[in-house]
């Protein structure tokens, strides 16, 4: 009788050790398989259990271990979109934990030229891809209920860094930067704008000239002053930063390089030409960044009519209160330019 106990007890005892270890395998040994300390993976909304499988087995040494903690778990009935990230060495448990937890992305752009290019880069970092995008900000019925145009809703969008879901809807996204844009004008900037005669959407677009004329930060209040008195005087703008916008537009193609604003080009049938048209273009020529929107709505006081690229002090301006002086200025940078060569 005792020597059947102990048997049973010895096999309890090997089958108890058993599970110890095959427990200890699944919890705490490790079962990646990539080199790197860490990466993420993204579940696209809609995914299935077996989608997830497919999409992490190249990163997991056990896929049976990872479904073995994964059902008694009740994953494979709870899959979620979204971006996860793995450690290498983490165990099948851990590896079924970290699925459970959606990382935000720090979501970054500045310097788009148009909502074309800010959609590509926005798709490159969350689930949306470009054409939903850009179908969601120009939705009418958005556009309508908010103030904008087609042509100037590239304003709402403030260049910063953004802690967003990567799978956040085409939506929620637009939603959140409207949030965003209203955060940012505040009594106060709107006091100011107001001041200026001009609305938020309209500073910003003056702020997207400011900013493509220099990058200067000191001098950007200066240029603003300069084309803020243009327009309480009624003269055309007559920015080249808006006529290479109007070029790039025609050809449709925004990659092309234009160091030089020939003299037929500022005849361009364009609303975004400022040498043809009185006023502002109907919406931003770039991205500002915040620097030249407080620019913009703080400029230095002053009598500048005109301003020219200096050939004395590269990356600055020479800015002048009557015309026979700016010529002198523009013919002094046209000279130089013909020195160096540049024909476009």
């Amino acid at each position: 009788m005792n020597t059947k106990r102990n048997t049973i007890f010895k096999v309890l005892a090997i089958v108890f050790l058993l599970i110890v270890i095959v427990v200890f395998f699944m919890f705490f040994t490790s079962n990646t398989k990539f080199e790197k300390e860490e990466l993420y993976v993204q579940i696209p909304t809609g995914s299935t259990y077996a989608d997830v499988e497919k999409i992490i087995s190249p990163y997991v040494k056990s896929m049976s271990s990872f479904e073995f903690i994964a059902n008694r778990r009740s994953y494979p009935e709870n899959v979620k979109p979204g971006r996860f990230l793995l450690r290498k060495g983490m165990s099948a448990f851990q590896l079924v934990a970290a699925m459970r937890r959606n990382v935000p992305v720090k979501l970054a752009f500045n310097n788009q030229e148009r909502l074309e290019n800010l959609c590509e880069r926005l798709s490159s970092q969350i689930e949306p891809d470009t054409t939903k995008l850009l179908a969601t900000f120009r939705d009418t019925v958005f556009l309508n209920a908010n103030d904008f145009t087609k042509d100037n809703v590239f304003a709402m969008f403030l260049p910063n860094t953004y802690e967003v879901y990567w799978n956040i809807s085409a939506e929620k996204f637009r939603n959140k930067m409207l949030d965003e844009y209203n955060r940012f004008w505040t009594k106060e900037r709107i006091s100011k704008a107001e001041a200026l005669n001009l609305t938020p959407v309209q500073v910003i677009t003056l702020a997207s000239i400011v900013h493509k004329e220099t990058v200067k930060k000191s001098e950007r209040p200066t240029v603003a002053g300069v084309y803020l008195n243009r327009l309480n005087q009624g003269m055309p703008l007559q920015a080249d930063p808006t006529v290479i916008y109007a070029l790039k537009l025609r050809d449709n193609n925004f990659d092309q390089i234009i160091k030089r604003v020939l003299y037929i080009d500022l005849f361009i049938k364009s609303p975004f030409n400022t040498y043809q048209n009185i006023g502002l273009p109907p919406g931003p020529i770039a991205m500002p960044d915040i620097d030249a929107i407080d620019a913009v709505l703080t400029p230095e006081k002053h009598n500048y009519l005109y301003f020219c690229a200096s050939v004395e002090r590269f990356g600055y301006h020479e800015f002048a209160s009557t015309i026979a002086q700016h010529n002198l200025n523009a013919k002094k940078y046209s000279s130089w330019l013909n020195a160096q060569g540049t024909k476009r």
